[in-house]
């Protein structure tokens, strides 16, 4: 099993001041958040989207990864190419990051790139479930 999956972290996000909702706190892990479950760390993806579009404006496929995946770390280019492979999500087009047609398939394919393994399609729904249920919270305060 992969680090991430082990960690319920499928994305890989590394410690950090930002806190999720449900996370370990503290993390075992020396370098990496762990979540309560697989579906929290993949909310967690959603979250952490949905802050590159709103906050920094990176609402595309490649500014999105290139973020997640910078070229100092990781084949950025590579990245972007297997999401784009396995998404049909065109590297520069915009994505809507509260459209579900787009966001699981993207977190799907990015998860996969993360841990060498096919994403529960059903555990990437609890998790945006868990991510809706923050934006309607939201809009309700």
């Amino acid at each position: 099993m992969s680090r991430g999956l082990a960690n319920c972290n499928p994305g890989n996000i590394r410690r950090s001041s930002c806190r999720y909702r449900g996370e370990v706190r503290p993390s075992r892990d020396p370098a990496f958040k762990q979540f309560e479950s697989l579906a929290w760390g993949y909310r967690a993806i959603f979250v952490t989207l949905r802050t590159y579009a709103r906050k920094y404006g990176l609402n595309t496929l490649r500014g999105m990864i290139t973020r997640w995946a910078p070229p100092s770390e990781n084949s950025t280019e590579a990245y972007i190419r297997a999401v784009t492979d396995r998404t049909g999500l065109q590297p520069d087009a915009v994505i809507d990051v509260g459209s579900k047609e787009q966001m699981i398939p993207l977190v799907a394919a990015m998860s996969e790139v993360e841990n060498g393994a096919r994403a529960d399609f059903r555990t990437i729904e609890q998790g945006w479930e868990l991510y809706g249920e923050e934006e309607r919270a939201k809009s309700e305060e």
